[in-house]
């Protein structure tokens, strides 16, 4: 993918398939030389990019900024250049399709090679060793053993766990999400790392008042730090950009609080298949139940079709 100044939008996407792969760089966006003024130019195509394309994966040579949205496929940009490649070794086949991604020679050569298994297995949302890129993403790292206590936007308390490799294996919410029928108050998400970003699983409740003490002991008799955390992400910080944000969020397990027109939606993922669940707050009678992000995005709030509003509306709270 290429693009100009924003009078390109309008021609330099054309032709590529939505929900395709595509490839990216930001090798000449960075600080190498006198470029790093390019950075802004570099997102401001990026994110129209998604919006229009909504890509199943971005394979991005270079280091990904923190900013960039996706299921990124990370290629170190300086291990797959000439440097490092083994021209006898690699002339002595005539079948250079073997040396693509997902290609079927499994030898010694170190150009792409290290990253089959990365492209399989999914990529990074930022990239490379993920980072927090807003203030509420912070809590989901920290000292091993540690205890993040938060706040959402509601004032609801959260607690999060910290593992052993500084990032988060569980949150406990302090609240029902405006939906005491599905939700106990409170209630314990499992947050795996797949794709080396956080993925907050199905939902535990506890109907009948037995709640588990959420610690955890450093050996002995030493107990973890209780960490507070304050601030929270602005307006814009929460606002989706693009529809592949919302996918990718909704897809690692966010619960997502939105106002549109008036009224308060809610958007979770419920049940032991996990569908994605929206309705409107307090209303339970509302649900509706999608298997897929793209079908949750046909889902009409007053109105409006969520795919057409979704980077319009005002939302409230994410936690991720």
């Amino acid at each position: 993918m290429n693009w100009g100044d924003e009078t390109s939008f309008d021609f330099c996407f054309e032709g590529i398939e939505k929900g395709s792969v595509v490839a990216v760089s930001t090798y000449m966006a960075t600080e190498h030389g006198n470029r790093k003024d390019q950075k802004q130019w570099f997102l401001a195509g990026y994110n129209e990019m998604l919006r229009l394309i909504e890509p199943e994966k971005i394979v991005c040579y270079n280091t990904p900024f923190p900013e960039i949205q996706g299921d990124i496929v990370h290629v170190d940009y300086e291990l797959s250049s000439w440097k490092f490649m083994n021209f006898e070794r690699k002339s002595a086949y005539e079948d250079l399709d073997a040396f693509k991604i997902g290609g079927t020679f499994i030898g010694t050569h170190d150009t792409i090679s290290p990253y089959l298994d990365t492209f399989k297995g999914g990529g990074s949302a930022y990239g490379g060793d993920w980072q927090p890129s807003k203030e509420d993403d912070k809590r989901l790292v920290g000292n091993p053993g540690d205890i993040n206590r938060t706040t959402d936007k509601n004032g609801n308390e959260r607690e999060t766990k910290i593992g052993s490799d500084g990032k988060a294996t569980g949150e406990r919410h302090h609240s029902d999400h405006n939906n005491s029928k599905d939700h106990s108050n409170p209630h314990d998400h499992d947050i795996t790392w797949e794709g080396n970003h956080p993925n907050f699983g199905q939902h535990q409740n506890y109907w009948d008042g037995n709640i588990p003490a959420f610690k955890r002991y450093l050996g002995g008799s030493k107990m973890a730090n209780i960490v507070y955390m304050h601030g929270h992400n602005t307006p814009e910080e929460d606002r989706f950009k693009t529809i592949s944000e919302f996918k990718w969020s909704i897809n690692s397990g966010a619960e997502i609080e939105f106002e549109w027109k008036g009224k308060h939606y809610w958007i979770i993922r419920y049940g032991k298949d996990k569908r994605i669940t929206i309705y409107e707050s307090n209303k339970p009678e509302t649900e509706v139940a999608f298997d897929t992000a793209d079908n949750a995005l046909e889902y009409i709030i007053s109105g409006d079709r969520l795919r057409d509003v979704i980077t319009q509306v005002n939302v409230i709270d994410r936690t991720i």
